[in-house]
């Protein structure tokens, strides 16, 4: 199949402060290893990343950012630092760079071991 574009006025670039995501997330079944909120964790510090991959957001505004608890927000990191793509030396979180030949780790089979807390729902005024 021959692929075309769809919108040529909203073409994706890298933009220049780094920003991407790797397509060995999924060809090299990390995506397997955690939970969608732990990989929501890491959409988010990849997006605010430096070239380096380092960002130190804290735990209070990544869980606001992602509708979780703080408890919620430790366990994702404790899911993505065992899949082998996150590293983290409070407050600093660095976005690892893939392994070639993922090294065999655990993987997810239905939920985490321990559940991920979500934030409390808050009430919308009229």
């Amino acid at each position: 199949m021959e692929k075309q574009l769809i919108d040529h006025e909203r073409v994706r670039r890298t933009p220049p402060q780094f920003s991407w995501v790797d397509h060995r997330l999924v060809r090299g079944n990390y995506l397997m290893r955690a939970s969608a909120p732990a990989w929501a964790l890491y959409l988010v510090l990849v997006t605010v990343g430096d070239e380096h991959g380092l960002s130190y957001y804290g735990e209070r505004t990544l869980a606001r950012l992602l509708s979780l608890s703080e408890d919620g927000v430790a366990e994702a990191r404790r899911q993505l630092i065992a899949a082998g793509v996150l590293a983290y030396a409070e407050p600093l979180y660095q976005v690892l760079g893939l392994a070639t030949a993922p090294a065999t780790a655990p993987t997810l089979t239905s939920a985490p071991a321990r559940p991920l807390a979500a934030a409390p729902a808050r009430e919308v005024a009229s």
